[in-house]
């Protein structure tokens, strides 16, 4: 009998050597999974003030951009110098050495701290280096459904440019859900496509409007053309899947005789799928020279039609590529949080000189509803206008 009593004292000591094992590796796996869950909180907090931090090396940035083109506007020396000391100060290539002016960085960091609360402060936020280049490879934006951008094509001083590169319609307008799978037409030519039956996932039929001047512009050049030569023209560029020629020249204007030879939509030979990323469709645009010749001033007007679109543009001549200047001036910015960084490259345009666009700009549909009396009772207050 005594034997079996000390037995079951045995037993009942491994029972509870095992419950408490199996409570301290409870307790140990919550702490472990607490502290996990803090400090990816802590990480994340941490990261996001980083992207704040470089966020604000953008916007001195853009201060530093805006003081520059004050100086340029002001400038009256021979040659420009001092504009041109201004854009190569602006453009180095050493940390912050662009805002000088704009802020007295030192011990290599600008501290964004005066910004924060006071709960805020421990983060330690600042920008480490900020970059800045005027001279970019390339235009890049984004076009809803029937809206329009103009933009300047403007190139380095010394340089010039016959040819625009336009690439339309990537993977983030085309969207996972569509496996990334391009919807295209066969090219047609006389009929201009209706808005109801175009999918999300076909591309925009843009419209490419080159307006320039040469040196000795008037206003008749606007209606005037030669084979070589035009300051106005409309191109309507198709996505299709038939083959094309992927380059155009920007001689043909659908705006007074869309149905002549060669001033119909021009087919643009676009990929079926985008799932390796870039652009679906791409064409090469050669430009005429101007009327009367001379230095080119030109602007390229994009609309977007039956469909929203990312794009890039770029210049070139010859086949040699060449930068735009000053169009859309990119800011490179580095952040930090105590010690966790983040890195921001901005294009930016900080000013917008409001290029008309349209007498009017609607969404949906337009009625009008006028007449000419000289009896009052013909007058309607609330008069009915189905469009």
């Amino acid at each position: 009998m005594g034997i079996y009593t000390k037995q079951v004292g045995a037993v009942s000591l491994f029972i509870v050597i095992f419950t408490m094992l199996l409570i301290t590796i409870v307790t140990v796996s919550f702490i472990r999974i607490t502290l996990q869950d803090q400090q990816q909180a802590s990480n994340q907090d941490l990261s996001q003030s980083a992207y704040d931090s470089a966020q604000a090396g953008v916007e001195d940035g853009k201060r530093a951009i805006l003081q520059y083109q004050t100086i340029c506007a002001s400038d009256t020396s021979a040659n420009h110098k001092v504009c041109g000391d201004a854009a190569a100060t602006l453009s180095s290539s050493s940390c912050n050495q662009g805002l000088a002016g704009i802020e007295t960085i030192t011990s290599g960091e600008q501290k964004v701290q005066q910004t924060q609360s006071t709960g805020d402060v421990t983060l330690d936020q600042a920008y480490t280096c900020v970059t800045i280049n005027l001279q970019t490879a390339n235009y890049l934006g984004s076009l809803d459904a029937s809206a329009s951008k103009v933009i300047p094509l403007v190139a380095p001083a010394g340089s010039s440019f016959n040819t625009v590169t336009l690439q339309w319609y990537s993977p983030q307008d085309v969207g996972a859900a569509n496996n990334y799978a391009v919807d295209l037409l066969p090219f047609g030519s006389t009929v201009y496509p209706l808005v109801s039956p175009w999918p999300a996932n076909r591309p925009s039929l843009m419209r490419a409007q080159l307006f320039q001047i040469g040196s000795s512009f008037t206003l008749a050049n606007l209606d005037a053309s030669a084979p070589t030569q035009s300051d106005a023209n409309t191109l309507f560029l198709y996505p299709s899947a038939t083959p094309a020629n992927t380059t155009k020249l920007f001689t043909s204007d659908s705006r007074s005789s869309p149905k002549a030879a060669g001033n119909g939509p021009q087919a643009v030979t676009c990929k079926s799928s985008v799932s390796a990323g870039g652009y679906a469709c791409s064409v090469d645009l050669t430009l005429p020279d101007p009327i009367n010749g001379g230095s080119r001033v030109a602007y390229l007007r994009l609309s977007a039609l039956y469909n929203k679109t990312n794009y890039s543009v770029t210049l070139s001549n010859g086949g040699s590529p060449v930068k735009f200047d000053g169009v859309q001036p990119e800011i490179d910015s580095t952040g930090r949080a105590n010690d966790l960084f983040r890195r921001v490259q901005s294009r930016v345009e900080v000013t917008d000189p409001a290029y008309p666009d349209a007498a009017v700009d609607i969404t949906g549909n337009f009625c009008k509803d006028f007449s000419v009396t000289d009896n009052v009772a013909d007058y309607v207050a609330s008069p009915s206008c189905s469009p």
